[in-house]
């Protein structure tokens, strides 16, 4: 559990599921709770529910890197299955598409004059029935989402694309990335009311990795919680009562 704004962490709790999130919630300070206004997370179905649950409240928000990441995850899956349908083999440093890997992941506007020509030229020699460019452009106009500055816009934007990638012409790993759009549309949306990441988490989960590694593990999961709480400095008594077990 992280304070993005403060970038403080509040406190770790053991499994992954819904109620363990959500029960955490409910040993806070009600006005505490009440007074949260954003909630982060990066695309977990779990967490999901622990906020519908506790903080419904909230206005749930899809972290931006995770939206890209999972965007990103399709135009390699697309390539990879195109790469093996037509040359029945897994990538290798001849091949088209392998040699554009990177390049098809990497942000458009980064792409110099002899990049796009790169990708342009070995799609049309790799991606016989472009499935490839498809997804590719199924990408880049997921990243367009955060171009908008209007979150009205935004938000009808977010919707029609997801159903424009669930159109059947395109390939099935596009239609699914649109149907997980679709699930998630108005916590994408909901990023340009506040522009708040989810990358302070990520720093700081990090962190908490780099501490399980010099410790060689952990067994005991109450010594790992204070030791990671210590470790990141200046943890919130008032939130952690139970900081040692009883």
């Amino acid at each position: 559990m992280v304070d993005v704004g403060g970038r403080q962490l509040l406190d770790i709790v053991p499994g992954r599921t819904a109620e363990s999130a959500a029960s955490w919630f409910r040993s806070q300070p009600p006005g505490w709770c009440e007074a949260i206004r954003w909630a982060v997370l990066d695309m977990s179905g779990p967490y999901r529910v622990a906020y519908d649950r506790v903080l419904p409240h909230a206005y749930q928000m899809a972290d931006p890197f995770h939206v890209v990441r999972l965007a990103n995850r399709c135009v390699d899956l697309v390539r990879r299955r195109v790469q093996n349908e037509t040359l029945g083999h897994r990538g290798r440093r001849s091949d088209p598409l392998y040699r554009i890997r990177r390049l098809l992941i990497m942000a458009c506007e980064r792409l110099d004059d002899r990049g796009e020509k790169r990708i342009q030229g070995l799609l049309r020699a790799g991606d016989p029935y472009e499935e490839v460019r498809d997804a590719w452009y199924a990408k880049e106009s997921i990243r367009d989402i955060y171009q908008i500055g209007d979150s009205n816009l935004a938000a009808e934007f977010t919707h029609q694309l997801s159903r424009d990638l669930q159109d059947r012409s395109l390939p099935p790993e596009v239609n699914s990335l649109g149907r997980t759009i679709s699930r998630w549309a108005t916590q994408i949306a909901n990023w340009h009311h506040s522009a708040v990441t989810n990358g302070p988490t990520e720093g700081l989960n990090n962190l908490i990795k780099r501490i399980k590694r010099t410790a060689f593990g952990f067994r005991n999961f109450a010594n790992y919680r204070i030791r990671a709480l210590l470790y990141a400095g200046k943890p919130n008594w008032n939130l952690l009562a139970a900081i040692t077990p009883p």
